[in-house]
């Protein structure tokens, strides 16, 4: 199999499934989808690994099926990072301007952030972005690039985001044993923002929900940047678990009937047609309406919404939303998930699809695909990071400066 420097690969290591994408950059600079391929997960929960050996089989499978379709051999890959162990806190970092005429400097910049960075975090986390926010010079506050402006004190306001330090560990270990090298760790909300929202959502404010298998992981940007990340240890699993509860169901069974039949909202839920469940212990199945299946869906779909809206509250973004709710994951694909939402949060909510690749572009074209095209964003806007030519002294953090506001 052909070896090929000019690709990107993305991995989204989920609760119930793995996705491997392969993109190979054109002439022209665009990202075009060569290969991708997916395996069932049986190793991880609510998003964290339990079981490596499991997991690592997993992962083989769609590295195997991503490698076929391409033509090539993964070598290294971006990789998303999720689960309820994230954590994330606003900082703010001081310094005084260095230069002989109080023009601001990459170097002012760097060990400004670095100020911001040096928080107290607990010996089990680790930090895995600083996300610049904005930048203050003297007292004047809204500024994206303050480098050749003219003042005597620079702040940076920066949101961290922290994981636990033996989860990160364990997702390089099981990434590792495919013979994989890690480019880097990206929180799985972040990356899925590269493909989904739009500049015009990012700047006017949107929350990005990405409603997983084991958990439902959320971002609010606001001005272009990121200000609000956190994890809620629920997921689309949670619905098929209360099937499986209610109905006295398998959990295969419980999965096929929520895909096949769920709804969550009971409004939308008009079907007359019968649904045959399944049963334990060779029981007669049981014969239920769509309507009695929904009265299990609605409830946890609710709590799921209206916890993300506390939360926002808490911290005073729930009216920052002003362009409304992007969904994502697995779970956005049951039906009434966005008029569930508009309900909660009285705001406009679409679901989020991959935009701006080709190639095989139509065959990722769903809200499931989302974190790993957005890793094969993240890897690209690295690329060309690195290709450009860097002053001498600039710090990482600085090129996480550049990378953030970039997009803007």
């Amino acid at each position: 199999m052909a070896k090929n420097d000019n690709y990107i690969v993305g991995i989204d290591i989920g609760t119930s499934k793995v996705c491997v994408l392969i993109g190979e950059v054109n002439e022209r600079g665009q990202l075009e989808v060569t290969g991708k391929g997916t395996s069932p997960m049986r190793g991880t929960r609510r998003g964290n690994i339990a079981n490596l050996d499991q997991a690592v089989d997993a992962l083989k499978r769609a590295v195997d099926e991503a490698e076929v379709m391409a033509g090539v051999q993964i070598e290294s890959a971006f990789v998303g990072i999720a689960g309820d162990h994230i954590r994330s806190v606003n900082s703010r970092g001081v310094v005084s301007v260095s230069g002989k005429h109080k023009e601001v400097a990459r170097e002012d910049i760097d060990r400004v952030i670095e100020a911001a960075r040096s928080i107290n975090v607990p010996a089990e986390l680790e930090i895995l972005h600083v996300i610049p926010r904005e930048f203050v010079v003297d007292g004047q506050d809204g500024i994206h690039d303050p480098i050749g402006m003219t003042g005597s004190r620079l702040e940076a306001n920066v949101h961290i985001v922290t994981g636990a330090r033996t989860h990160d560990q364990n997702v390089l270990a099981c990434v590792n044993k495919t013979g994989i090298e890690v480019r880097e760790l990206v929180l799985e909300p972040l990356a899925a923002g590269e493909a989904v929202l739009t500049h015009d959502e990012r700047e006017m404010g949107v929350l990005l929900m990405d409603i997983g298998g084991g958990t439902t992981d959320y971002s609010v940007f606001i001005e272009g940047n990121v200000v609000h990340t956190n994890v809620l240890p629920a997921g689309a699993g949670h619905f098929t678990s209360d099937i499986s509860v209610v109905l006295r169901t398998p959990m295969e069974d419980a999965e096929r009937i929520k895909k096949k039949y769920g709804c969550a909202i009971s409004s939308l839920a008009t079907s007359e047609d019968p649904i045959e469940v399944p049963t334990v212990g060779g029981r007669a199945p049981k014969i239920i309406s769509r309507a009695e299946l929904t009265n299990i869906l609605e409830p946890r779909a609710a709590e799921i919404a209206k916890l993300i809206y506390r939360d926002l509250e808490k911290v005073g973004l729930e009216r920052e939303i002003r362009s409304g709710v992007v969904v994502v994951g697995g779970g956005a694909e049951m039906e009434g998930i966005v008029e569930m939402l508009e309900q909660v949060f009285d705001q406009q909510v679409r679901k989020g699809t991959p935009q701006g690749f080709g190639g095989l572009s139509e065959t990722i074209n769903g809200p499931e695909w989302a974190a790993a095209a957005g890793l094969l964003l993240w890897g690209l806007r690295s690329r060309q990071r690195a290709r450009k030519p860097q002053r001498k002294g600039l710090a990482k953090v600085a090129e996480t400066f550049r990378q953030w506001f970039a997009q803007g």
